[in-house]
């Protein structure tokens, strides 16, 4: 295999949308890495800083369908799934398809849902698939959730419970631009337009076949070790309560193939593993002490430091 693939498929998805989002390559580049490995991921940061148009320009970019709901405590969960209605003029039931049939679902400030409502996609993320009234339908083969939340309000919340956290691969945080990228933003034009504008860049099948060349990406015994020796460590460290689950040692094996694929390397290094694993671990843990997600982030990376890194030798 050539990693070359990966390295221009990483370089077309986070140009064409840093066209819109700017400043952010970093983060673009980690959700290419949850989309290529079939992941979902949360996005926590403070109203305002881009997280809707991120979602939307990423969609437009891969040339997915992309369908929005805007969480509420009146949300049901056939809203998100779909329902069977009568058809009088047919005589029989059929199926309406909720918004969750779609490449790129954004559920929008999904801890304003109540937990009945958070849970219709726990199936959805964890198997590709939805039933309604006992009949299975499968999801769009690059389907994925993007979800966003304002970590700073909790009055009319539902903290999202772990079953959920656990399903996303990834949480992540967008932060404030630069002076200058923000000056830059606030003269440019609509952002709407820019993102009518956008063309697609990468293609399904083109996802799909990188997705599932991601296993020839080596990953020796000591590098896997250290993945081990991380997982490990949460769960036996005095400072949470309960440690990564088997699917976080999952999603960080995947996503530090992607990594380095993207960096045009057949091999996993360490520090890809010690890149990620904020991101795909730390918000699956469970603090003895209640903490924010930047306090939980912050204690997580402390953590690492106690972990020794393998070298070449």
């Amino acid at each position: 295999m050539t990693t070359q693939n990966y390295v221009s498929y990483r370089d077309r998805l986070v140009g064409a949308v840093s066209e819109v989002i700017v400043g952010k390559e970093q983060e673009i580049e980690l959700i290419a890495i949850c989309y290529l490995c079939g992941g979902h991921i949360l996005l926590e940061d403070v109203p305002g800083t881009g997280k809707t148009m991120l979602f939307r320009a990423f969609a437009k970019a891969c040339g997915g369908s992309f369908k929005r709901i805007q969480f509420t405590p009146d949300v049901m969960p056939s809203d998100v799934t779909g329902i069977n209605f009568y058809n009088m003029k047919a005589g029989e039931f059929e199926f309406r398809p909720g918004p969750v049939f779609a490449d790129m679902v954004l559920a929008d400030e999904i801890n304003r849902a109540t937990p009945r409502t958070q849970s219709s996609l726990l199936e959805a993320m964890a198997e590709g698939q939805v039933s309604v009234d006992g009949v299975t339908r499968a999801l769009n083969r690059t389907f994925m959730v993007a979800a966003t939340q304002n970590p700073i309000e909790s009055y009319g919340t539902f903290p999202l419970p772990e079953a959920q956290m656990d399903r996303f691969m990834m949480r992540l945080k967008l932060g404030y631009m630069t002076r200058e990228e923000e000056i830059g933003v606030a003269l440019r034009k609509d952002t709407n337009d820019l993102i009518q504008a956008l063309s697609q860049v990468v293609a399904e099948e083109e996802t799909l076949r990188l997705r599932a060349e991601l296993d020839e990406i080596e990953i020796s015994e000591p590098v896997m070790g250290y993945l081990m020796d991380i997982v490990e460590k949460t769960r036996n460290d005095d400072r949470f309560n309960i440690g990564a689950s088997p699917r976080g040692t999952i999603a960080l094996c995947k996503t530090s193939r992607a990594y380095a694929a993207f960096h045009g390397r057949a091999f996993v290094t360490p520090d890809d593993v010690k890149t990620l694993a904020p991101h795909v671990l730390a918000h699956r843990l469970y603090y003895r002490t209640a903490v924010g997600s930047a306090e939980a982030d912050a204690l997580f990376r402390d953590m690492l430091k106690d972990i020794p890194v393998p070298t070449e030798e």
